[in-house]
């Protein structure tokens, strides 16, 4: 597995997926043009690909580009790199058919046509820079009052509010999204209960 110190963001759960069994690294979903309308998971994709940088890896169809011209006007342009799958026809295992331009997904990819895609995308494949030495754990978590005991659920509401993240954002995603932006010890020092 490779570890990259971007984070990635693809159209759905199913690129997702076999995204995380190819790389080591961050990755978010726009669930398809949601994110057109979600102006919090906007507002985290910037702050991501500012403090990070953020891959766009989506499918070469039509609804691909849509979602990636979308997201190249909406995020700072120094910060983003454009990973680029080829147009192979065929349909994903999961599917029925093959999809409206007969095209395989970000998801139907071999692992090597997808690493072959960053590294053209000039994607630093040594996984060293910006990484998180000492992230923020489920346990910090629970020690922060945000899981796992009573009224953790609004606090973590209400922390999701202050820092703009999505609202429906899960523990682990919160989690993932905490540990782009804070070291662990800033964190605690911001949001420990002690």
């Amino acid at each position: 597995m490779l570890k990259i110190s971007q984070a990635i963001v693809v159209e759905g759960k199913y690129d997702l997926n076999a995204l995380s069994q190819i790389v080591d690294a961050p990755i978010f979903t726009t669930d398809g043009f949601h994110v057109m309308k979600d102006k919090q998971l906007l507002n985290l994709l910037r702050r991501v690909a500012q403090e990070r940088g953020l891959i766009i890896l989506t499918d070469s169809d039509g609804a691909g580009f849509v979602i990636r011209n979308y997201l190249t006007g909406a995020l700072p342009k120094d910060k983003v790199y454009h990973a680029y799958i080829p147009e192979i026809s065929g349909k994903e295992r999961r599917k029925a058919q093959a999809g409206k331009e007969g095209l395989l997904g970000v998801e139907g990819m071999r692992p090597e046509v997808i690493l072959s895609a960053l590294e053209r995308a000039g994607v630093p494949l040594d996984g060293q820079v910006g990484v998180n030495s000492d992230p923020i754990t489920k346990a910090d978590l629970v020690l922060c009052g945000l899981s796992g005991g009573d009224g953790s659920a609004e606090k973590r509401k209400k922390l999701l509010k202050e820092l703009d993240f999505p609202e429906k954002m899960s523990a682990n995603a919160m989690l993932r999204a905490l540990n782009l932006l804070f070291d662990r010890e800033a964190f605690l020092r911001k949001y420990s209960n002690d």
